[in-house]
């Protein structure tokens, strides 16, 4: 795999460092971490996004309650708490 090099200024930099050795990472490795983070931040934003089209067509949460009875009761409506 080949590396590449990104000029960035010194302020954005030693931010980076920072970061980095916060968690006792390397640069290289705490931006390969962010990267994959807000990739998955990404995907889960869209799903989220289509899960709510999809719940908001008409019929759809009846044909579900249907099939699966409904949804739990949520812990704050029957006093348990989690």
């Amino acid at each position: 795999m080949a590396d590449t090099t990104v000029k960035i200024d010194d302020t954005t930099r030693d931010i980076l460092r920072g970061l980095a050795d916060a968690q006792g990472l390397t640069i290289k490795d705490y931006l390969a971490r962010l990267a994959e983070e807000k990739q998955q931040e990404r995907a889960l934003a869209t799903a989220t996004a289509v899960f709510r089209r999809v719940i908001s067509e008409p019929g759809v949460m009846e044909a579900f309650d249907a099939k699966y009875g409904g949804l739990p009761p949520r812990a704050e409506d029957t006093g348990q708490a989690a």
